[in-house]
Parts: C-alpha cells; structure tokens; sequence
C-alpha cells in the first residue's frame, strides 16, 4: 500500500493492523495437523461419539472423574 500513515483513516489504519496480526497469529498458531490424513479408526470414534452428544448422552462428569482418580 502506497498510502502514508498520516493520509490513512483510523479505519483504514485498524484495518491493516487487523489483516497483519490475524495472518501473524494464524502462521504462529495454525493447524500444526493441517495436511495430515485422519486415520479411519480415529474418525469412526469421532462420528460415534458426535451421534452419542447429538442423542443426549453425556460422558463422565467431572466429578466422577475426580473421585475415581483420587484427585480431591
């Protein structure tokens, strides 16, 4: 952009801080699995247990967890 900090608007200004610190946090922070290829079992679980949530079921609580490990 050719355009001087003092002829920008704030607006303008907010919105290239903005574009520059998202792509700086997405290549700081991104998929570090992006490209890798889910295994089948993996995914197989996951459907599973998205069918489980969506039909009201729960797992452990908390609670549960805690006592049964010792924890409290």
């Amino acid at each position: 952009m050719a355009a001087t900090v003092a002829k920008m608007t704030k607006h303008e200004l907010q919105k290239i801080i903005e574009s520059t610190v998202e792509r700086k946090l997405l290549q700081l922070l991104g998929d570090p699995d992006q490209g890798l290829v889910l295994k089948k079992t993996v995914k197989d679980r996951l459907l599973r247990q998205r069918k489980a949530v969506a039909g009201g079921e729960r797992g452990e609580s908390l609670t549960a967890i805690v006592k049964r490990l010792g924890l409290n």
